[in-house]
């Protein structure tokens, strides 16, 4: 992270964040302040692509801190398994997961999106993940299962780590070496992941739970050079995880040391700097916050919204 840089349009560093107020905040990141605000009247999820672009992929997340996750609805498949079990779509309830690509060739221009292919499952779609070797989808859902989507042959596999237990956000590192998902049990699951090149589909091989928070966990996000994880919850925290041994490195927290005040709410979101020693928050107590990795110190407050901050996009990587 580059601390002279930080406006949007003029150099390749992003900070943008979205919240319950129907705004997307664009920020400097090295200065905190907001240099642009864009309306918006649905929920907004945010991506920052390497190519420095924003993509509204209009994801729902759980609504409030105050509401509980809805209960998850049973799909087919192993209950409890870790064994992934084949099957081709599914049918049922109609939630979808979709493919849209722009019809002209500049990938900045998401006017005319056109859907390019369908996945259907049983139950509400929480996450998806795109595998580095662009060939294959991790989807999340609301049962508890995880499919993985081949996009160039059209199967599916699924897997389920805990029966009935919402997975909230699935995420796999850039060297494509684990896999991780969180879930409404605040349970963190990460997988071993071989295969994925060439014709080969990608293999899961279960390497360890992770019971890392109390309450809910909402997001979870490897660090760019993939020696770090990240996981955010409803219980107030962030926490970092080095991948060498899954083991806490540092705990970020928004709890207050005052017993007379009221929580602050939930962790949704997070997103690494580019040289991962720093990580941006979204919380429900209307801030954004850059933490220090190591020290887990705050080095940056963005303020602005209204309403809580329930997700966001940073991305600060030198464009060649």
């Amino acid at each position: 992270m580059n601390a002279a840089q930080g406006t949007v349009g003029s150099d390749p560093v992003i900070l943008a964040t979205a919240g319950y107020d129907h705004t997307v905040r664009f920020w400097q990141a090295h200065s905190g302040i907001c240099t642009r605000t864009v309306q918006h009247q649905d929920s907004v999820s945010l991506t920052a692509w390497p190519g420095g672009c924003l993509d509204r992929e209009g994801r729902k997340r759980p609504k409030g801190d105050e509401r509980s996750l809805r209960r998850p609805r049973r799909v087919g498949g192993k209950p409890g398994g870790t064994t992934p079990s084949s099957s081709r779509r599914g049918g049922g309830a109609g939630h979808m997961c979709s493919i849209l690509t722009p019809s002209s060739l500049f990938p900045h221009r998401s006017r005319n999106l056109q859907c390019q292919r369908i996945f259907q499952v049983n139950a509400p779609i929480n996450c998806v993940c795109l595998h580095p070797n662009q060939a294959e989808l991790i989807v999340g859902d609301q049962s508890g299962a995880i499919h993985i989507w081949d996009l160039k042959t059209d199967h599916n596999e699924q897997l389920i780590p805990e029966p009935e237990v919402s997975v909230n956000s699935v995420h796999i590192d850039p060297d494509a070496s684990y896999m991780a998902a969180v879930n409404s049990s605040g349970n963190c699951y990460v997988w071993n992941l071989t295969g994925g090149i060439g014709e080969e589909v990608t293999q899961l091989i279960p390497k360890t739970k992770i019971p890392a928070h109390n309450r809910y966990a909402l997001q979870c996000k490897f660090s760019p050079d993939s020696t770090l994880l990240a996981t955010c919850s409803a219980d107030q925290t962030c926490k970092i995880w080095r991948t060498s041994n899954f083991s806490l490195m540092t705990e970020l927290s928004i709890k207050s040391n005052n017993p007379g005040e009221t929580s602050r709410g939930w962790m949704w979101d997070c997103a690494f700097s580019g040289d991962s020693q720093y990580i941006v928050t979204a919380s429900s107590d209307n801030l954004a916050r850059l933490w220090c990795v190591e020290t887990g110190e705050i080095k940056r407050e963005y303020s602005g919204h209204q309403k809580a901050v329930v997700c966001l996009a940073f991305n600060d990587s030198v464009l060649g």
